[in-house]
């Protein structure tokens, strides 16, 4: 069971009828002993970073999120919620993130283009992942809708990125933590691999979890 952590923001309903799209059992709550129980955890998200962690402190999610990685379970930010995975933000008022990721998320710099970004954009993949298998090799086209860019401390924690008036990370990973800037759910076919790809790990990381069954 994958759990969508519901902290009252953004997109969630979308994100769980997508990852039901793909064949996984999916339950959006913020009931702690439920998600305390799921194989992997999903931050979804679309506001304000300072609203956010107000509501993720509320429930008490942000802890419990920070535990659950930290027992190497699959974690998996997307659009606001792969911002929350970082240090801290500038957004409105600077403020801590879950601080999963080394790194800092401040305003987009899109030397003139309009802000917010939205729409299509193409991403580059700097590197091979999980996320990305059996996606083009140069990458793809996703949608994105935002205001800020995440700023990742260790370039190597940056899958894949994409450019509107600057180049920057909009897929990361460090272990089982990872996030996406665009919307999967909101990106027709390889929006939806992604997610199957994210599924997959987590299945792969349940079986490596149960004891070998002994033969007679």
């Amino acid at each position: 069971m994958i759990g969508i952590c519901d902290y009252g923001m953004g997109n969630r309903g979308s994100v769980v009828k997508a990852f039901e799209r793909v064949g996984a059992d999916v339950r959006m709550t913020d009931d702690l002993s439920v998600l305390e129980q799921a194989a992997a955890l999903v931050v979804p998200g679309v506001g304000a970073f300072p609203q956010a962690m107000d509501e993720l402190r509320a429930r008490r999610l942000d802890k419990l999120v920070r535990q659950r990685a930290a027992d190497g379970i699959p974690v998996l930010g997307i659009c606001l919620g792969m911002q929350l995975l970082f240090d801290r933000s500038e957004e409105l008022d600077a403020t801590d993130g879950l601080g999963l990721i080394p790194g800092e998320v401040t305003r987009l710099r899109s030397h003139g283009l309009r802000i917010p970004h939205i729409g299509w954009n193409e991403v580059r993949f700097e590197r091979r992942s999980y996320l990305t298998d059996g996606l083009p090799e140069a990458g793809c086209a996703f949608y994105h809708v935002h205001s800020l860019a995440a700023r990742p401390r260790r370039p190597e924690d940056v899958v894949g990125t994409t450019e509107y008036g600057e180049r920057f990370a909009t897929i990361v990973a460090q272990g089982t933590v990872s996030g996406v800037q665009f919307h999967p759910e909101k990106s027709s076919g390889d929006g939806i691999r992604l997610l199957e790809n994210f599924v997959a790990l987590c299945s792969g990381v349940e079986a490596a979890s149960k004891p070998a069954t002994v033969g007679a």
